[in-house]
């Protein structure tokens, strides 16, 4: 008999997610995703001045804080179809591929390796055949006896305290967790370490945004940050050469930790490639623009239809047609005031109306996106399928050295389709991590080429019609293809809506009862312990869910943070 499990909400992620599946045999047989909060930024941007919109659209969420910024100006200036040096265009390259690497590298060890990874287990390790695990995996010079044992014994203060913080709420003990107590310690240790590690990520955010989270920097036109050699109150040489430092320094834990880790953690949970996999017609966006006009990008990418990496479709500029038209969203089973059927973003409605959660009608606050009429699953792992169809040189060399790294654990050959995974979700997003980190030392570096030119220019002023003018943007965010699009009528917002990477992947089903990415990932997913459903939590969280954080819910009758029910 089929069991009911209800996950609500979705720990160790931004946001307010409620997953329902229905268990039977040791399985998913079926699934619905939630989203349990509204957004509602789209109706407070009507009546706006288009160039404030950032400010307000970037506070949709406190994780991804540069996103929502950069797309929102990028609407608005396609709009104006209004170039954008080519400083503001490096500088914003920059705030973006560090905000990714910061990103990808908190979400592989602080957001999900504990699904993976027994943090009680590690106190078992015996740190010297830690050591020596680690260092046949990596040369890194903190794979060290030394290192381990201090980890091991933070992570023992941390139980002896009582109080396991954040190594809290985790399922110790799972059968479905796999790995031996050293590589567990290393792992642990690992995790540790990647704080620092993001943290000097987050920096050069900082630096170049004015602040993190929510950067202050951008302008339609271009970003508010004046260069100037002479001047300390500016983007100086000392600033630049202090951000090369910090990007240099995150290259070597990239390469030689979070790779090997995930190659690792890929060979011992080599199972969970048969898992997962849901939809794959796979949607992203080129990004990193190399002209003033978005029509060179140092980033390429596309639509995958099927999964068949032949079916590429790529996505060639700011303005191109073929993705502009593909858009739509249903909200025939969201919280919404429908009835028209699926509209396209430049004619959509965001009007609530909460009926109650109903399995085989309206469950969600998201809605559900399609292009050309089809679900898609959009992420690292759809840009990285992307880059690797478009024939980018670097994706293709990391994602062959992690799969030829995976093989060699375990003796037989990984090929691509093992991607189509939660397991190669975390295999992509690590190599979409090295290829933005070396696309960023290539940034600086063309940043300092074009300032050395005498080129010091940040910013475009725009000037505004009389009458209607429509526009999106885009940004590959870290969870995926994000767009805004905007209708700005006599210099003043008529409607905006944002179709953001968890609406593609969380949405409910959509007009025509398909179902989402993250639905679909779950079908066949094994459940060991129905009220420990870690198989489940595995999944959702190889997406990197982000729903709005700017709300966080209570019941205020249990004080209840976290629920997990078996009907």
């Amino acid at each position: 008999m089929a069991q009911r499990v209800v996950v609500d909400p979705v720990t160790r992620i931004e946001g307010h997610l409620r997953v329902d599946c229905e268990v039977d045999g040791g399985k998913v047989t079926n699934a619905w995703a939630s989203g349990q909060m509204w957004r509602g930024i789209e109706l407070i941007l009507q009546g706006k001045d288009p160039r404030d919109a950032w400010v307000f659209a970037q506070r949709i969420c406190g994780v991804c804080t540069t996103v929502h910024a950069i797309t929102s100006v990028r609407a608005v200036e396609n709009a104006l179809k209004l170039e954008v040096p080519l400083n503001a265009q490096y500088i914003r390259n920059m705030i973006q591929g560090a905000h990714n690497v910061h990103d990808h590298i908190v979400h592989f060890y602080h957001l999900s390796a504990l699904d993976f990874v027994d943090i009680v287990s590690a106190l078992k390790a015996d740190p010297a055949a830690t050591a020596k695990l680690a260092q046949s995996i990596s040369g890194w010079s903190k794979n060290s006896t030394q290192e381990f044992a201090t980890a091991q014994k933070k992570l023992q203060a941390f139980i002896n305290s009582g109080q396991l913080g954040i190594f809290g709420s985790g399922y110790w003990g799972h059968p479905a967790m796999k790995l031996t107590p050293e590589a567990n310690l290393m792992a642990a240790s690992h995790y540790l370490q990647a704080l620092d590690y993001q943290r000097r990520m987050n920096k050069v955010v900082a630096i170049l945004g004015s602040k993190t989270p929510h950067i202050q920097n951008m302008a339609v036109g271009g970003v508010t940050n004046p260069i100037n050699m002479d001047s300390q109150s500016t983007l100086t040489l000392e600033k630049l050469m202090y951000i090369k430092q910090l990007i240099d320094e995150v290259g070597d834990f990239i390469t030689q930790v979070y790779i090997p880790d995930v190659a690792a953690i890929g060979a011992f949970y080599a199972d969970w490639t048969q898992y997962g996999r849901g939809v794959v017609n796979y949607l992203s966006i080129p990004d990193m623009p190399l002209d003033t006009k978005g029509t060179t990008f140092a980033l390429p990418a596309g639509y995958i239809d099927g999964g068949d990496l032949t079916k590429f479709t790529p996505i060639k500029d700011f303005h191109d047609p073929y993705f502009e038209k593909g858009v739509k969203e249903s909200v025939k089973h969201s919280w919404y005031q429908g009835g028209k059927g699926p509209l396209h973003p430049y004619d959509g409605e965001t009007i609530p109306n909460f009926t109650d959660w109903q399995d085989d009608g309206k469950y969600s606050w998201i809605k559900s996106p399609t292009f050309y009429d089809k679900r898609a699953q959009v992420g690292p792992l759809a840009n990285v399928l992307g880059m690797y169809a478009s024939g980018h040189q670097r994706t293709q060399f990391w994602v062959n050295a992690v799969l030829d790294a995976v093989s060699g654990h375990l003796g037989s050959k990984v090929g691509v389709d093992a991607l189509h995974s939660t397991i190669g979700r975390h295999a992509a997003r690590a190599v979409r991590c090295v290829v933005l980190h070396e696309e960023l030392q290539n940034q600086w570096k063309l940043l300092m080429e074009n300032i050395a030119k005498g080129d010091t220019k940040t910013f475009n002023k725009p000037v505004f019609p009389k009458g209607e003018i429509r526009g999106f943007g885009f940004h590959e965010a870290p969870r995926g293809m994000l767009s805004h699009w905007v209708v700005i009528e006599n210099g003043k917002i008529k409607n905006y809506q944002a179709v953001v990477p968890t609406t593609w992947n969380a949405g409910p089903r959509d007009e025509d009862g398909n179902i989402s990415a993250y639905e679909a990932a779950l079908i066949d997913n094994p459940v060991a312990v129905a009220d420990q459903p870690l198989e489940i939590i595995r999944t959702l969280h190889s997406f990197d869910p982000c729903l709005a954080c700017a709300v966080h819910l209570t019941d205020t009758e249990t004080k209840s943070h976290y629920q997990v029910k078996v009907v």
